[in-house]
């Protein structure tokens, strides 16, 4: 990688929202070798760009992405850089790709497929599979370089299946175990990991159809990975609840362990779980819990097929379909008795009960007339489960496609949440379910919906969201924050326009991997990472990929 900052850059007379959530200004800022050297009027530079109109805010920052394969084929991690994105954590949700030994490679590879959307072959193609454990790991990354600055959680799944083997689904683990994984992860802090990440998600199943290894965890080994970031003196522990660490655990664990919790994410439901989760928010705050819910101004929607329906999955009469052929779905689907016992599984509570007049027809090849039309509307007075699977059957390959919303559609709801104190921006996702969504547009949908349109935050609260909260809650020194001395991480949009622009599907990925991705966002005009130029008007910027400029980032002791 060629690096070489080119003296003094001066943004002249921009409207400064500098992360601190305190009034906008309009100055100049100058920033040279890396750094913001002077914010002030008539500032003097080797280049000057006028910035009249425009907003001068910090870089953001995404602390909910999952990048850590992506991290090696396409140092930019698209669509993000786009976003006026300058910062990343992967790793969450427990999915990090380090420690990995080499016979486990294809499992985490399986693994990352059902739960998370990354198709095995490109993964395959695109990691260099050149480390064994989490420190060689971040040096493989450290190695190549990065245009975005960089940090990941070292995951439960990937450090159960190191210690445990294929015992790691099944069991709890012993103290023996416990002990082992533990060590792990110190040794994952020691060498810049930005935390630890688990999951507990009904959603989140592995390549058998059985819970994902995390999934088995007991409280002791919880807490105890927990404590091993804590004792660190440095890091966050990321969780992903359900049954074995709840909302309300994490409250009464996080005293005990020291470091502090994300939790993703607090979404609103038509069963009103925010308001509640809400409540037990503001009594581990006034109790001194350092526990930052994650919240999103995204819908959340999933747009699958049949062959990998990623929400109807957590339905276990689903799951036990997931290692099986087309052809044994196809008879599974047809089948009148299967059907009955998806439909006493969701009576039972079990898994996601669909919403089935959220669902929409996206592809389906042998039904075109159905594209674009509600599956209630296609089903009449018919079950729509029954239509779905008829509309599924009509397509050879069983792809047919559409989109399924499960939460987080209320809007009064979601500026709730977005208002409430002690909770921070997350579950972009970014990297994640790249077949089903692209939410990598948080940053740009926040300012453009939530803070232009709505007028739910103002921009400066807005800005400190995603920039300061963020980088305080990880103590990433020097970064979120537009002031003499930090990082010269900064993004300039026109608040005016700034919006996500449109999703596509491409196929760009390693082993012609196809995504959905959102790579024209409007307003954007410039982004810089520790002082070079990566995004000018909405495209990566010559040098980006020459300079690489990012850097990988660790949190700085508490």
């Amino acid at each position: 990688m060629s690096r070489s900052h080119k003296g003094t850059t001066v943004l002249k007379g921009g409207t400064i929202v500098d992360g601190s959530g305190r009034p906008a200004f309009i100055a100049d800022l100058a920033f040279a070798d890396g750094r913001i050297t002077a914010i002030g009027t008539n500032l003097k530079g080797e280049t000057e760009i006028d910035v009249t109109g425009l907003v001068v805010a910090p870089g953001f920052i995404d602390i909910h992405t999952h990048y850590d394969a992506q991290v090696f084929w396409d140092p930019a991690l698209t669509p993000s850089c786009f976003h006026g994105v300058t910062t990343v954590v992967a790793g969450n949700c427990g999915f990090s790709i380090a420690p990995t030994k080499p016979a486990d490679r294809d499992l985490i590879a399986r693994t990352m497929e059902k739960v998370e959307d990354m198709d095995p072959a490109t993964l395959n193609a695109g990691i260099p599979w050149e480390f064994e454990s989490f420190p060689q790991y971040l040096d493989s990354i450290r190695s190549r370089g990065t245009v975005l600055n960089y940090a990941s959680y070292i995951g439960h799944t990937p450090v159960r299946l190191f210690a445990m083997g294929e015992e790691a689904v099944g069991r709890p683990a012993t103290d023996e175990e416990i002990d082992r994984m533990a060590t792990i992860v110190r040794e994952a802090m020691d060498a810049g990991a930005a935390g630890f990440a688990t999951s507990f998600a009904v959603t989140h199943r592995g390549a058998d159809g059985q819970p994902i290894p995390s999934r088995w965890a007991d409280k002791r080994e919880i807490e105890a990975l927990c404590r091993a970031v804590g004792e660190s003196g440095r890091g966050v522990v990321g969780v992903n609840g359900g049954e074995n660490l709840s909302f309300a655990d994490c409250y009464e664990m996080q005293p005990r362990v020291g470091a502090p919790f994300t939790y993703t994410a607090i979404l609103t439901t038509s069963t009103g779980s925010h308001i509640t989760a809400m409540e037990i928010h503001k009594k581990g705050l006034a109790a001194g819990a350092d526990v930052w819910p994650q919240v999103s101004c995204r819908p959340l929607s999933f747009s699958q097929t049949l062959v990998e329906p990623f929400t109807l999955n957590t339905n276990p009469v689903f799951a036990e379909l997931m290692p099986k052929s087309i052809d044994e779905r196809r008879v599974a689907y047809a089948d009148p008795a299967w059907r009955q016992r998806v439909r006493t599984a969701w009576e039972n509570k079990q898994g996601i009960v669909p919403r089935w007049e959220s669902y929409e027809v996206m592809e389906a090849p042998h039904s075109p007339e159905a594209v674009g039309r509600r599956l209630t509307e296609l089903a009449g007075d018919n079950d729509p489960f029954a239509t779905l699977l008829e509309l599924a059957l009509l397509e050879p390959d069983l792809k047919l496609r559409v989109k399924a919303l499960l939460a987080n559609d209320d809007q009064e709801g979601v500026a709730m949440l977005l208002q409430s104190e002690g909770c921070t921006l997350g579950l972009s996702d970014a990297g994640a379910h790249v077949g089903q969504l692209c939410d990598a547009v948080l940053s740009t949908d926040l300012l453009g919906t939530w803070v232009r349109d709505r007028g739910v935050l103002s921009i400066e609260q807005a800005v400190h969201k995603l920039t300061k909260v963020q980088a305080d809650l990880f103590r990433f020194t020097d970064r979120g924050e537009l002031r003499e001395g930090a990082y010269a991480d900064i993004v300039v949009f026109d608040p005016a326009t700034i919006g996500t622009g449109p999703v596509r599907r491409v196929r760009d990925f390693p082993a012609d991997g196809e995504r959905l991705t959102a790579d024209a966002p409007t307003g954007m005009v410039l982004t810089f990472v520790n002082g070079y130029k990566v995004v000018e008007n909405g495209r990566l910027a010559a040098e980006a990929l020459t300079d690489l400029p990012g850097e990988l980032l660790s949190p700085a002791p508490r």
